[in-house]
């Protein structure tokens, strides 16, 4: 049986279910994420009220009539729209345009009607049907155009490309006619995450979203691939206009490119409530310079529209992020050769070291420069830490301070460090630890290697600390345990931690064992 897997016509046994089709054609999926299904090309276009027709002077943009009388009219025009592709202009006066002809089973009606500038209309020319024309009005008019006996022979109106209508000539060809796609036309299609759904001929399914990049927005660029974990983005707001991302709401982005928010535009809010979010955009919008445009949805809106917070969303992008922090330099050097970008080691330059800084850092200023300098150090250098799950708050502050809400790398730098009390403090921030209420107090004890958050009890706010022996008066910070919140605890490579001096910067990363 014949389906479309991610717009493709492919051929499976009967009885394949999505899983199997998944399988087989290797299409882009991670597990977990919605699955968007459309019964079929009937199901889909019962519901779309716009199409564009592509002529070789350029586009006109027709939307049908909502008029129940023109009902019978506007199914002509679904079935056989595309029987007028490829046909030439069969004549254009001061009037009218006229494209045809195609066999139709309407009846003419010999009846003389008043017309109106962007009227389209099904035309019996010669009262044949086996001579039916589309006629698209350029200015008020009355005549006997021998239409169907249904709303005047009216089923659509011009919204758009009256230009190109008036330039049109007998020269001209109908090169193509496109279901404009909205949201509202697939509101009706299924959700579906059970992948053992049986598929039946005519389905249609898609599994991921793909994007082009907006390279006039390197570093609100390099935000949106942060949000996208694992492959796939997770829904935290849906409306009519648009899905909203907010994973890194709360970081700071600049104002870069900002375009029109035309439906499929991904924009990063770059000012006022809600900085650091994502959005999708459903329906077009106008230009505000709060939204930074950081791309464009390339395939795959059907998911778009239908995504409701909470889901998962599948996500291949068609520009690869260069993202080093973490990886070795031998990697480093593999990947970029492939991109065909120049490595420069610094630091540690043997292959198995492990990057922890990169410049350019964006990825869209490495391929514009054409080189990236990675800087590395020692494996048992690079700390990793293992978060709690009871201190969201707490844990996000410093994965923010740290840069690992966007980064598989971070780092800290030593604000206070004296030999002998086994203890470190690190820098905050004071702004951003407003938030930071109790959460996470100790009980009884500070274990060693715990990493604690002075919280907003204390004057302090927002410093980081670290303890390497068990203490049961004071936390990492040395405060009182009411005003430190535990957030985790380093849990490898830690020795020589507590001899480093003030203003050393310590890199670190979660640990994922």
């Amino acid at each position: 049986m014949l389906i479309k897997v991610n717009g493709k016509e492919i051929d499976v046994a009967e009885g394949s279910t999505i899983q199997d089709v998944i399988d087989e054609t290797n299409a882009p999926y991670t597990p977990g994420s919605i699955i968007c299904l459309i019964k079929g090309k009937k199901e889909l276009e019962k519901n779309i009220t716009k199409y564009k027709i592509k002529t070789t002077k350029g586009s006109i943009i027709i939307e049908l009539v909502e008029d129940e009388e023109a009902q019978p009219i506007v199914d002509v025009w679904k079935n056989q729209y595309e029987e007028f592709v490829d046909l030439s202009i069969r004549w254009s006066t001061s009037t009218e345009v006229a494209i045809g002809p195609i066999v139709t089973d309407l009846e003419p009606t010999h009846d003389e009607f008043k017309y109106y500038d962007g009227d389209v209309v099904l035309s019996l020319s010669s009262f044949s049907n086996e001579s039916t024309h589309l006629i698209l009005l350029k200015e008020n008019t009355t005549n006997v155009y021998s239409v169907p006996p249904f709303n005047k022979g009216i089923f659509a109106h011009i919204i758009g490309g009256k230009k190109t209508l008036h330039e049109l000539t007998d020269d001209d060809v109908i090169t193509s006619i496109e279901p404009i796609i909205e949201r509202s036309t697939t509101t009706d299609s299924a959700s579906v995450s059970d992948l053992s759904t049986v598929l039946e001929q005519g389905n249609e399914i898609f599994t991921y979203i793909a994007f082009e990049i907006d390279d006039k927005s390197p570093i609100c660029v390099e935000h949106l691939f942060s949000i996208i974990k694992d492959n796939r983005i997770k829904v935290n707001f849906d409306s009519n206009s648009f899905v909203g991302f907010y994973e890194l709401e709360g970081i700071d982005k600049p104002k870069e490119d900002t375009t029109q928010r035309a439906r499929g535009t991904i924009t990063i809010r770059n000012a006022g409530s809600g900085v650091g979010r994502m959005y999708v955009y459903r329906e077009n919008r106008v230009l505000i310079p709060d939204h930074t445009t950081v791309g464009k949805i390339t395939a795959g809106m059907e998911i778009i529209d239908i995504a409701k917070k909470d889901d998962f969303i599948t996500v291949k992008s068609e520009q690869q992020r260069l993202l080093l922090l973490g990886k070795s330099q031998e990697e480093a050097s593999k990947i970029l050769a492939e991109a065909g970008v120049e490595h420069v080691r610094e630091g540690v330059t043997d292959d198995e070291a492990l990057i922890v800084e990169q410049s350019p850092r964006h990825t869209i200023d490495i391929i514009n420069e054409g080189k990236v300098v990675t800087k590395a150090i020692n494996p048992n250098e690079l700390c990793e830490i293992e978060f709690v799950d009871n201190a969201p708050r707490s844990v996000k502050y410093f994965k923010l301070i740290s840069g690992l809400l966007e980064n598989p790398v971070g780092k800290i730098k030593i604000h206070f460090a004296v030999p002998g009390m086994h203890i470190t403090i690190f820098e905050g921030d004071k702004k951003l630890a407003k938030g930071l209420v109790p959460e996470n107090n100790p009980v009884d004890v500070v274990n060693e290697c715990e990493i604690g958050i002075t919280n907003m009890a204390s004057k302090t706010a927002g410093l980081i600390g670290v303890r390497f022996e068990p203490n049961r008066e004071f936390g990492p910070t040395a405060e009182s345990f009411n005003a430190t919140n535990i957030i985790g605890k380093m849990v490898k490579n830690t020795d020589g931690l507590e001899d480093l001096k003030e203003g050393v910067v310590v890199y670190v990363r979660e640990s994922m064992s």
